[in-house]
Formats: C-alpha cells, structure tokens, sequence
C-alpha cells in the first residue's frame, strides 16, 4: 500500500491503513466540520423571534437585533480563534504524528 493509504486494484484490501494517514484524514475531517460548524451557529439568530415592534408594558417578547449582531461578531471572532488554534495544533501534532513520512523514506 502506499503512504497515503491508496493501493492498486489488485492488491488485496484491508480494512486497516497506517496509523499516520489514519490521523492526517482524522485532521482533515476536523478541518471540514469547521465551516458547517460556523454555518449552523450563523443560521441561530434567524431562529429567534422577531421583537414585537409594539410590546405591552412589562412583556419584553423577542430578541433585539443589536443582541443578534453583537451574537454575530462573537461567532465570528470565535470561527477565527478556532482557526487559529487549530492551525498551530495541526503544526504541532502533524510533525509529531506523520513521522517517517514519505519524504522521508526518500531520503
């Protein structure tokens, strides 16, 4: 098999791959889920209700929209805080995960 966990079509499959392709594809899902995590927690604003533009006294129904923006920019700067650190965590584990990787079996 190769490094990257593909193989020809006539070398019998395994339901096993490298543990270092196992992780680097775990890593790689991780860094897919992050936008369809950002698009769900975008899409809860429009979930809550519209204030009544005329409330009786004493009854506050609805959410005010400078509440949903300001939920809008903590989410936005969360998205990047994520990023962010999933950036250096993958910096950090790929060296220590993808050891004896293919550019070093070159060598």
């Amino acid at each position: 098999m190769r490094a990257d966990g593909a193989g020809r079509q006539d070398e019998p499959n395994s339901p096993f791959v490298e543990r270092r392709t196992y992780r680097r594809r775990r890593l790689m899902d991780i860094a897919r889920l992050l936008p369809i995590l950002g698009a769900l927690l975008f899409t809860v604003p429009l979930m809550w209700p519209n204030p009544d533009p005329y409330p009786a006294p004493g009854n506050q129904a609805g959410m005010a929209t400078s509440a949903a923006i300001t939920y809008i920019f903590v989410v936005w700067g969360g998205l990047i805080a994520l990023s962010f650190a999933f950036g250096v965590a993958v910096r950090l584990w790929a060296g220590h995960w993808t050891e004896g990787g293919p550019q070093d079996e070159r060598s």
